[in-house]
C-alpha cells in the first residue's frame, strides 16, 4: 500500500474519545488477564527467547 493511500485511509477512520479508549483498554486488559496471561509460555517460544538471549550475550561480548 502506498504512503498516500495510507494517509487517506487514516483520515477516513473516525476518532474515538479518550473515555472510550480508556474503557476499551480496560476491557482488553481484563480479557487478556483471564485468558492469555495465565497460560504457560509454549516451549517453542521459550526456546526462541533463550536463543535470542544467547545471541544478545554474544553481541555484548564482542563489543
Amino acid at each position: 500500500m502506498s504512503a498516500s493511500r495510507e494517509t487517506v485511509q487514516d483520515q477516513i477512520l473516525p476518532a474515538i474519545c479518550v473515555e472510550a479508549q480508556h474503557r476499551l483498554g480496560q476491557t482488553l486488559r481484563s480479557l487478556y488477564e483471564r485468558t492469555v496471561d495465565g497460560e504457560p509460555i509454549p516451549l517453542d517460544q521459550v526456546d526462541l527467547l533463550l536463543r535470542l538471549r544467547h545471541r544478545e550475550r554474544e553481541l555484548q561480548r564482542q563489543r
